[in-house]
């Protein structure tokens, strides 16, 4: 019985551990390793009986059932990749209001986040997490695996043409949910760049750097505060819809 099951157990396994790595919430680098690993394993036990229908016939060599669990865990980190874009797109938000506010500059980049980081977009970027574990969206993912096993059978090897077609889909839906959500932002910097353009024409000798600097953070932080809590409940809702969207939940 353990050498029938045995198979089974170890593509399962792949998939889930592989998908583990990087699904929103439970993928997350600050969560300890061991609570993750219990989860996969208890993940990988729950699935095994609705699965084990699915297994194809075991090969004879050992290379042929070693690509079949890299097969398998290619096709863990994939949906892993795709649950996660709805986590990524506060972050790409936080980018973007932190560029329009004068909170970030391509041409001061800050030592300790690096060059392609902002203080902003840290914060939002421990705060996508958290939401996934307060608001419970990361069961979505989990719900979606028995779908997962039934698009794409243990052993298989994901469609290619599929796959690339999902990720185009999931990564453009993220940017659009990203620039969706800083829209307030995107319209008050606009305003207030032509605003500092007529000013700037009306006394061309007034340092209009340092005059509409200060101004534009205190905007920034302004409509931060003020909308913050809408930003955050759109980007529930948005997530919810995009998570149950999966390719596995049709």
């Amino acid at each position: 019985m353990l050498l029938e099951w045995a198979p089974v157990f170890v593509l399962v396994l792949a998939r889930i551990g592989a998908m583990m790595a990087l699904l929103p919430g439970l993928g997350e680098g600050v969560i300890p390793s061991m609570p993750r690993i219990g989860l996969a394993l208890g993940l990988t036990v729950l699935m095994l009986p609705t699965v084990r229908p699915l297994m194809p016939p075991l090969p004879n060599a050992g290379l042929d059932l070693g690509l079949m669990v890299a097969s398998d865990v290619a096709t863990g980190l994939w949906f892993g990749w795709v649950a996660r874009q709805a986590a990524l797109a506060l972050p790409m938000m936080a980018q973007i209001i932190a560029y329009l506010t004068g909170l970030a500059s391509v041409l001061q980049p800050d030592p300790e986040l690096g060059p392609q980081a902002t203080a902003l977009s840290k914060l939002f970027e421990l705060v996508a997490p958290l939401l996934f574990l307060v608001t419970g969206l990361f069961q979505l993912p989990l719900l979606a695996l028995r779908g997962l096993f039934e698009i794409v059978p243990p052993g298989h090897v994901l469609p290619s043409a599929d796959g690339v077609q999902t990720v185009l889909a999931a990564a453009s839906a993220s940017l659009a949910l990203a620039v969706q959500l800083a829209t307030p932002f995107l319209v008050a910097g606009l305003v207030w760049q032509v605003a500092v353009g007529i000013l700037s024409r009306l006394v061309s000798r007034m340092q209009i750097y340092f005059v509409s600097m200060p101004g534009q953070l205190l905007a920034g932080f302004a409509i931060l505060i003020v909308a913050g809590e809408t930003i955050v409940l759109a980007w529930c809702d948005r997530a919810e819809t995009i998570l149950l969207n999966l390719p596995s939940s049709r």
